[in-house]
């Protein structure tokens, strides 16, 4: 392992030490190691703040010396829970090196990835005016809430360059995320008239209402997947929330659908599939009120072509260091999602081998650490120097999706 990878793992060794579960922990910790090492090799960053005034990332920003655009590397540096700490067989936020193993909650998602990042950014750093345009390192602290605040805050902020493209730092050596399929979030509120479980009168519930939309939903007839773009639409109810006790029919009870969406079914489609079947069900079976349909989010869905960057760079760089990566439309979405509603390209899902991932006895495979380095640093500098647009073959080659 070189120096400059030993680097890397000992600064995400720190990082993984300094416990920041989403929504418990406080940030303040690991941001701050993050600040301690980039200041020590002068490198410029600054916080990023939530609408709050919350700190939710750190932005790093590697200015060239030549114009041309500027390129992201994005790695969340907040974790997912511990879940059953008993059941895990090393403590949580160790930090250790065990047989080539990174041990520890986000030694794969992805403080080893944030780790990484920072060291290519201070290798640019000392080179930076022979470079076109410039690197931007986005270190997310609010990623795994789902609500994406780093990278909100950093589309929002007015200093930041926008970015010509962002590779998000996921762990797994095989596939590089070039799309994903977009969603469509709605709460349904079903009502009933609510009365005593024991009357003679015949009430039927919201609960007895809303599974008959349950069954609307899940009977509607969606396409196939079209074109291009290879997975299918996607409708599930994901929660069923009414009633209580037993003596009482209730009167309300609220369900949560999520559509995934295709270019092909959008969330327009998405929104009047659910709209129609709340209609049946007002038809077939009338409430006291209309079913309120409450829409919570929308994500586009988006797909990379073979020509787009920074997809050729990163595995053009992947097929020169001699690995098989093969590129991949995601079933459930990611950042790069909301990067596309900004028209953004974005890949993801690109790192080391992996254990544990949100779940028990998280690990990172530090053997593959080398290689996966190199990629990202070949892929950052082509995007960097003169004529980085330009695809490789090798690229266009490789940018082919997986089965699901």
């Amino acid at each position: 392992m070189s120096p400059e990878d030993s680097e890397v793992v000992k600064l995400a060794q720190a990082l993984v030490r300094r416990p920041s579960r989403a929504g418990i922990d406080d940030y303040g910790p690991v941001l701050a190691a993050l600040q301690d090492w980039l200041g020590a090799r002068d490198l410029p960053c600054r916080s990023l703040y939530d609408d709050e005034g919350r700190p939710v990332a750190l932005l790093v920003e590697v200015a060239g010396g030549r114009p041309g655009p500027w390129w992201a590397l994005d790695a969340c540096v907040d974790t997912a829970p511990y879940g059953d700490e008993g059941a895990w067989s090393f403590p949580p936020d160790c930090g250790d090196v065990v047989d080539g193993w990174l041990r520890g909650r986000g030694a794969a998602d992805s403080k080893l990835a944030a780790a990484m990042f920072c060291r290519i950014a201070a290798d640019l750093h000392a080179r930076a005016e022979e470079l076109h345009g410039g690197l931007a390192v986005l270190l997310d602290a609010d990623e795994h809430t789902g609500a994406f605040g780093g990278a909100r805050a950093y589309l929002a902020d007015g200093a930041a360059v926008r970015p010509a493209g962002v590779m998000i730092g996921y762990p797994g050596p095989d596939e590089v995320v070039v799309g994903g399929r977009g969603l469509w979030r709605a709460t349904i509120a079903v009502h009933a008239e609510s009365g005593h479980s024991g009357s003679r009168r015949t009430t039927l519930g919201a609960v007895s209402r809303a599974a008959r939309l349950v069954q609307l939903l899940e009977e509607a007839e969606l396409p196939g997947a079209e074109g291009e773009f290879p997975l299918p639409p996607k409708v599930t109810v994901t929660s069923c929330h009414g009633g209580e006790g037993f003596s009482v029919v209730p009167g309300l009870c609220e369900l949560g659908v999520d559509v995934r969406t295709t270019p092909a079914f959008d969330a327009r489609a998405a929104e009047h599939l659910v709209r129609t079947a709340t209609a049946e069900l007002d038809r077939r079976l009338p409430g006291p009120t209309p079913t309120d349909i409450t829409e919570v989010a929308s994500w586009p869905p988006y797909r990379l072509t073979g020509d787009e960057q920074p997809a050729a760079a990163l595995l053009d760089a992947a097929a020169h260091e001699g690995l098989t990566v093969v590129a991949k439309t995601a079933g459930p979405s990611n950042i790069g999602n909301l990067l596309a509603r900004e028209g953004i390209p974005a890949t993801a899902g690109f790192g080391v081998r992996y254990e544990g991932l949100h779940g028990t006895d998280e690990r990172a495979c530090l053997t593959d650490l080398p290689k996966v380095h190199d990629v990202y640093r070949k892929a950052v500098l082509r995007l960097l120097t003169a004529g980085s647009t330009s695809p490789h073959g090798a690229a266009d080659k490789n940018l082919t999706d997986s089965q699901e």
